[in-house]
């Protein structure tokens, strides 16, 4: 299961391989994808002693502005893949783990993402699919 060199090493990045093989249509993924877990870099707190550790219940994800002033929320498949990428990013050296639902139902509309940037390996999601991807958890509860 590898797409060049790239190797999938969890469940998210096996399904994440299907849906660029063309194996998952991107509905299916869509649906996989929030029932999996995904590594979000959070800004450091300075002064604490202990890097990459968060002292307040304020978590500041890692959000890039692009030029035309859309908003992009910055995730990975797991924290290995955001290593290279974070050794860029002054003041991210941690992050968490967290179901990619609950990210999603926090996110203020209009918002993209995108999954391992700058890899051959990931992919970005659009506002308007972040919204439906809003629509499907609503759906989700009203079933329960």
């Amino acid at each position: 299961m590898t797409m060049g060199e790239v190797e999938a090493k969890n469940e998210l990045e096996r399904k994440l391989l299907a849906a660029m093989n063309g194996e998952l249509s991107p509905e299916e993924f869509m649906q996989a994808l929030l029932d999996e877990q995904v590594f979000i870099p959070v800004r450091d707190e300075k002064d604490y002693g202990i890097v990459g550790f968060q002292r307040s219940t304020q978590a500041m994800p890692l959000v890039v502005e692009e030029e035309d002033g859309r908003k992009t929320l910055i995730l990975f498949t797991s924290p290995e893949r955001a290593k290279d990428f974070l050794a860029h990013v002054p003041g991210y050296s941690g992050g968490l783990l967290a179901d990619f639902s609950w990210i999603v139902e926090r996110m203020a509309p209009g918002f993209a993402i995108s999954v391992n940037p700058g890899e051959e390996f990931g992919m970005d999601i659009e506002p308007e699919h972040v919204t439906q991807m809003l629509e499907l958890l609503s759906a989700r509860s009203t079933k329960m």
